[in-house]
């Protein structure tokens, strides 16, 4: 009888692979998933930032109120905000929205973008 031996099979570290995987996998999906809201949050400020511009160019041009908001809204999305703004000749639009998305929508995040120009008009 032998008493007092390993097999050299490697036996005694069954499950070890599996029990490093289950400890590492739910922090491997957390940063997975702030790698893709932090892609989200990126687009959105595109998203507001064109929509602020295309917002101003119909602003400075002279379009009605309603256009402009439109405008904005089908660029940024539905639930985007729109505030005009003029003083001493200048319009500015500040576009905002909440950021959608997988882990940064738990966590509310509102994002603008704003633009600017000298109106030709009156």
């Amino acid at each position: 009888m032998r008493q007092g031996r390993k097999s050299s099979d490697g036996g005694g570290d069954r499950g070890a692979v599996t029990a490093e995987i289950a400890v590492a996998l739910p922090a491997l999906v957390l940063v997975f998933g702030l790698f893709l809201g932090a892609a989200a949050a990126g687009m959105t400020q595109l998203r507001l930032e064109e929509a602020a511009r295309a917002g101003a160019r119909e602003v400075l041009r002279g379009e009605a109120q309603q256009s402009v908001e439109a405008t904005v809204r089908r660029l940024a999305g539905a639930d985007a905000a729109v505030r005009l703004h003029t003083d001493a000749g200048w319009t500015s639009i500040e576009v905002t929205a909440p950021v959608r998305g997988p882990v940064v929508g738990l966590l509310e995040l509102t994002l603008s973008a704003t633009a600017s120009g000298r109106s030709e008009h009156g």
